[in-house]
């Protein structure tokens, strides 16, 4: 997998993978890898964005806020856009926190994602993005049961309040979110290969549908 600081700029066809989790031999980080591994199999481009690993600072700063006067973007978040500009397909792989995502990838969507996009853009759906027209894919996990956050109604807030409105406020292809649990210490070996069969499967189908244009 790609990690360097070069963008690759060639004709095959590219995942930004977005990691969050803080241990780095967490269950999201062997799904990353394992993403990223099935991609380059397949002749494409992984580009995988730990962010606990680059220590990404998630807090937005007020001159970075959209919209007000003197705005500024650093070069770091520059980057990061320039990667998203390139990439067919973003993929968001995170730990469902108290029903929500880790503080750290909100801060990726404020200071990156969100890069000098104001609230009235996304209101009048006039936000010039570099996602417009790129599909997500989340991977997440917890601790409790899918069922268990569907009776909480987490899960479906989820779903609306943060794939559904990145999809609209960012003009993205429609999303498609894939949930494991539970996991945890007590995974099995053949819960966990299972599951990393399920990663491979639909990697291999975001690359059959983004494929080399």
């Amino acid at each position: 997998m790609h990690t360097s600081s070069e963008v690759d700029t060639g004709t095959k066809a590219q995942h930004v993978v977005i990691l969050c989790h803080p241990r780095a031999d967490s269950f999201c980080g062997a799904v990353a890898e394992k993403y990223c591994r099935v991609v380059e199999e397949c002749g494409q481009k992984a580009n995988l964005r730990d962010l606990y690993r680059m220590r990404f600072d998630p807090v937005l700063r007020p001159e970075e806020q959209p919209g007000k006067r003197g705005f500024f973007q650093s070069p770091h978040v520059a980057y990061e856009l320039s990667m998203i500009a390139d990439a067919s397909v973003i993929v968001l792989i995170y730990p469902i926190w108290f029903g929500t995502p880790p503080a750290m990838i909100k801060g990726y969507v404020e200071r990156v994602l969100g890069s000098d996009i104001s609230y009235r853009a996304v209101h009048d759906r006039d936000a010039k993005s570099p996602l417009a027209g790129k599909p997500l894919l989340s991977f997440t996990s917890s601790g409790n049961s899918q069922i268990w956050l569907e009776e909480q109604g987490e899960w479906q807030s989820l779903v609306q309040v943060f794939d559904r409105y990145l999809e609209r406020a960012f003009s993205m292809a429609p999303s498609q979110h894939v949930h494991f649990s539970p996991i945890g210490e007590g995974l099995s070996e053949r819960s966990f290969l299972q599951k990393m069969e399920e990663v491979r499967q639909h990697a291999q189908a975001v690359c059959t549908r983004v494929g080399v244009k």
